[in-house]
């Protein structure tokens, strides 16, 4: 939250308004076409491989075996990470109503874990797109075995415009613009059939209405807190409330047919990652540099605070068409 309007994770360089601005437009400019953006916009590879092309060695110090970076669901609560994140990807496809043969997209495939259970648990083909070189190349190392029924690339949904029966996108769509939604959600209801579907997993901020409501409050600390991640893990990250994200897909011709809060899931998933790296501090300092260290640290813990303080929350939308 950018100072005491509310904003959070949210880019005062190119930030759009900080209340739910209506489907289309874009603080008060003009209607937005979904047309003109499948022909002309260009994916954020620069700010996202910033990120995520650190060092996979390095990432693969904190997270779990399957290298799942998104909230993990502890369902039953004495989960171990590993399993959690599993529970998170089940309960993700879960909502896709899957079948077999179906071919399912991953908009912000990571490392390939979500694709890798869909293809062996629910026997469909999956094509994961990612904007970071590293990802891609070690997703297609670690998913090899399966052959044909899996493809990844080095690509953004601006770009992807084939027929798919289902899309799963975990934690792809905090990277994207409010100026991109229309164009976003039009893309994938025009991708899928009929009864196609969508689950959208992304981490939310409270409207001002809910700020004060739940009586939260917004701290030089925070904001200083706000403009680090901006700075050092997520340049152009933007967050936006539920009602923003909702309105959207329903402008696009999806229902949502439901809105699922994980809520302390990430803290707890943030605090596990957290012991993971200090575990592992001289490997990590080795891979990568002291600062670097510590920089994941202050942002793994730090986070996890925020969504201990419902400053931060972490929902998974289902959109049917």
């Amino acid at each position: 939250m950018s100072g005491c309007n509310g904003r959070w994770f949210d880019d005062p360089g190119r930030a759009g308004s900080t209340r739910a601005s209506p489907p289309g437009r874009v603080d008060g400019s003009p209607p937005f076409s979904a047309e003109v953006a499948v022909t002309q916009l260009k994916p954020f590879y620069q700010q996202v491989q910033a990120h995520y092309d650190l060092s996979n060695d390095f990432f693969a110090l904190f997270l779990d075996p399957s290298m799942t970076y998104s909230c993990a669901y502890f369902d039953p609560p004495d989960l171990t990470l590993e399993q959690a994140q599993r529970a998170k990807i089940d309960l993700a496809l879960g909502k896709c109503d899957l079948k077999p043969g179906q071919r399912l997209l991953d908009i912000g495939c990571g490392w390939g874990s979500t694709i890798r259970r869909a293809v062996e648990g629910y026997g469909v083909r999956a094509v994961g797109l990612t904007l970071s070189e590293r990802q891609a190349a070690l997703a297609r190392e670690r998913l090899a075995d399966l052959g044909h029924r899996i493809e990844v690339r080095l690509q953004g949904w601006e770009e992807f415009d084939e027929p798919v029966d289902r899309i799963v996108s975990i934690g792809a769509f905090e990277h994207f613009r409010e100026e991109r939604y229309t164009a976003f959600f039009a893309k994938c209801h025009r991708l899928l059939p009929a009864d196609g579907r969508m689950l959208l997993h992304s981490i939310v901020k409270p409207s001002l209405e809910e700020i004060n409501a739940k009586g939260l409050e917004i701290t030089h600390e925070d904001v200083l807190f706000n403009k680090f991640i901006l700075k050092a893990i997520f340049p152009g990250g933007q967050l936006r409330p539920v009602a923003t994200v909702r309105q959207y897909a329903e402008a696009a011709g999806f229902r949502v047919t439901r809105v699922h809060p994980l809520s302390t899931n990430y803290a707890r998933t943030l605090e596990a990652w957290a012991t993971n790296l200090q575990s592992a501090r001289d490997r990590a300092v080795a891979l990568t540099s002291e600062e670097i260290y510590e920089t994941y640290m202050r942002y793994l813990t730090g986070c996890a605070r925020y969504f201990r303080s419902g400053h931060l929350d972490v929902v998974q939308f289902t959109c049917c068409k």
